[in-house]
């Protein structure tokens, strides 16, 4: 039988996908313990549910940038192949950010799942940042990259076009900054960051080119990390309202309810089964189901309900699971 994927997706076939969860780490004690999480919520899931990035840009202390890129390649190294580990750099125009290709890409390439390039702000710098990627030896590997400046932020949809850009993350304090004082600082807080317009504006814009091109919109981290409630609902906004699919983590505690707040409920899942089940039985062609006709426009939008419960490791139906089984 033919993959639903392959029915359902056409041009949209290749786009990314990726966990819902991008946990930061830059302390070597929190970044050994971060992918022991990894591995222990693989085991629990059944699915990687997080990437775990190891962070030089505000890990590495200042004068021990090369040190800390060579410890970020050691623990790269030595997770398990089966680990979604990536690393972000320093800036295209800091000096150290060669050396962090070069230590790291060079010689932990294979073990990585992305790079990370922050303070993106045009083409011209992913472009940079792709050839560094193509002298280490790594010419496939994608870059995600975080947009932080007003000006940036006017160029999202032609960053978010580049074939080696995979998903775009929004600097929110960066952002907020940028902008003088015109922004107050409750535009950084979990609460203002969803009612100032400037600041709304910009998620958009970037989920926006994101979903244009196929690519990953991902949420800026909250810094509340200890209020798990402002965190979950600051998950659900940013998933209902602004149309981002990941988000940062920067605390283990933050990881669950950003799974949780990303992923479809229950409810959605058995609506979302029952209508590719049946879709299938009619060979896709038109159904209709409790009172309400559905095609393939809708069958699209439901197989992408089921990609995410299992993106997040929901329970699915066992006729539906056979479909990750096999794919």
């Amino acid at each position: 039988m033919t993959h639903p994927r392959e029915v359902l997706l056409g041009a949209q076939a290749g786009a990314v996908s990726l966990p819902v969860c991008d946990h930061y780490s830059g302390v070597e004690v929190r970044m050994r313990k971060s992918l022991q999480l990894q591995a222990e919520m693989l085991q629990e899931f059944g699915t990687c549910v997080f990437d775990v990035t190891l962070d030089c840009e505000d890990g590495a202390p200042v004068g021990g940038e090369t040190e800390h890129a060579a410890l970020v390649t050691e623990l790269a190294l030595q997770a398990d192949p089966s680990a979604r580990v990536a690393v972000r750099v320093h800036p295209v125009d800091h000096p150290c950010f060669e050396t962090d290709v070069v230590t790291i890409v060079g010689q932990a390439g294979e073990r990585l799942r992305h790079v990370m390039v922050p303070k993106v702000e045009s083409p011209a710098d992913v472009a940079a940042a792709a050839a560094a990627l193509d002298r280490a030896g790594h010419p496939e590997l994608p870059l995600h990259v975080l947009v932080e400046s007003p000006a940036a932020v006017h160029r999202a949809f032609d960053i978010a076009a580049h074939p080696r850009v995979q998903s775009i993350s929004f600097g929110l304090m960066d952002f907020v900054s940028a902008h003088a004082g015109a922004i107050p600082a409750s535009g950084m807080g979990v609460a203002g960051q969803f009612t100032h317009p400037l600041v709304v504006r910009a998620k958009l814009e970037i989920a926006s080119a994101c979903h244009a091109h196929g690519k990953v919109p991902s949420h800026c981290v909250v810094t509340e990390f200890s209020d798990t409630q402002a965190m979950r609902h600051a998950a659900e906004r940013a998933a209902r309202e602004l149309g981002f699919t990941r988000m940062w983590s920067i605390h283990p505690a933050q990881i669950r309810p950003i799974l949780e707040a990303m992923a479809p409920d229950a409810q959605a899942i058995e609506q979302a089964s029952a209508i590719l089940l049946a879709a299938i039985d009619a060979q896709w062609a038109p159904i209709s189901h409790q009172g309400q006709l559905h095609d393939r426009a809708s069958y699209r939008f439901f197989w992408q309900v089921l990609q995410r419960a299992f993106d997040t490791g929901r329970v699915l139906p066992s006729e539906v699971r056979a479909f990750f089984q096999t794919s």
